[in-house]
């Protein structure tokens, strides 16, 4: 199971900035801003930032293939704290990595980060379960998966 580099243009960016917001991620998802985005106040509208971090999400999630005919997901809790404001046209980046590896569930971290703002707007967390998709019953994640998992965050699987 191997991961995806991302983006070279944005992997750059990011790895040659020590001090830049993403450097620790390994993942990045590019998110562009769209007109319709946005609310009658003229800013991305709260709710879109949880559709770009299942975005983020799904692309994190394939790159690793945890996703296959015989499994599903279900999000348990999911959570974004707003920074600041974000408008059309824009293109965020998004960090997503991997803050625990559960039996059966991962949570997932997510920082948004504006290219037109140069700063970080929004953070977020989540939490997946995965289910099969006969039974219905959680799944767990196996070995290999979490090896995969914990080789590209450099984490620690029993923390």
């Amino acid at each position: 199971m191997e991961a995806a580099p991302t983006f070279p243009e944005i992997q750059e960016a990011v790895t040659s900035d020590d001090s830049h917001p993403l450097h620790d991620f390994t993942v990045i998802y590019p998110q562009q801003v769209e007109w319709g985005d946005m609310d009658s106040f003229g800013h991305v509208n709260n709710v879109v930032y949880y559709e770009y971090a299942q975005n983020a999400r799904i692309y994190y999630n394939r790159r690793l293939g945890l996703f296959n005919e015989q499994t599903s997901s279900v999000m348990a809790a999911s959570s974004c704290r707003y920074l600041k404001s974000v408008a059309y046209p824009d293109e965020l980046w998004i960090g997503v990595k991997i803050k625990k590896i559960g039996n059966s569930s991962l949570i997932h971290e997510y920082t948004y980060y504006s290219t037109v703002q140069k700063t970080v707007v929004a953070i977020g967390e989540s939490v997946l379960v995965y289910l099969d998709k006969l039974s219905g019953q959680k799944k767990p994640i196996n070995e290999s998966q979490k090896e995969a998992i914990a080789a590209l965050e450099n984490i620690d699987q029993e923390a």
